[in-house]
């Protein structure tokens, strides 16, 4: 019971921060296809793509975390898309995206971008940015999923099951 107080306190701090980050990288990666699709800069078809990917993930993640985050708001116990194995579903999905997203930004870089060093990549700066983005949203969305996985187990454990809220009725 004393947890509950914190999950309805941590889950809008959670949902809100993938949502700023996940504006943040939407914001990159759409201004990157702008100019990728304007100018024609990129540096292959693939990280053409791949910026593209990011921008898919981001959307998805600031559409989606927006909705979990006012249906949790709403009614935090008495909805099935707030309960946990909804959140489980979302978030996995969530995790399998931007696991996606933040290894191909990062191959498609070498791992990282030294801008005074290099003269490949026009966007140094917009591309190293948009790669540590790309991990923050995943290790936000890693630490979420534990999290949920915590307290499905508790609920389990007091027969809500998986289908119970992540705050007891």
């Amino acid at each position: 019971m004393a947890l509950d107080s914190h999950v309805r306190r941590g889950h809008p701090i959670i949902f809100g921060l993938l949502i700023l980050f996940g504006i943040i990288a939407l914001c990159i990666s759409a201004w990157l296809t702008s100019q990728f699709n304007k100018h024609g800069h990129q540096n292959g078809v693939s990280q053409r793509d791949r910026v593209r990917y990011v921008l898919f993930a981001s959307t998805w993640t600031v559409v989606f975390s927006t909705f979990y985050m006012v249906l949790f708001l709403h009614s935090a116990t008495g909805s099935v898309l707030t309960s946990i194995a909804s959140h489980l579903i979302f978030l996995f999905l969530t995790w399998v995206i931007w696991t996606a997203a933040a290894a191909a930004i990062t191959q498609n870089l070498g791992g990282g971008l030294n801008c005074k060093t290099q003269d490949v990549f026009v966007y140094c700066g917009q591309l190293n940015a948009l790669e540590a983005f790309c991990w923050i949203e995943w290790i936000l969305v890693t630490l979420a999923i534990f999290f949920v996985i915590f307290r499905g187990v508790q609920a389990a454990r007091r027969g809500d099951g998986y289908r119970g809220g992540l705050v007891s009725a």
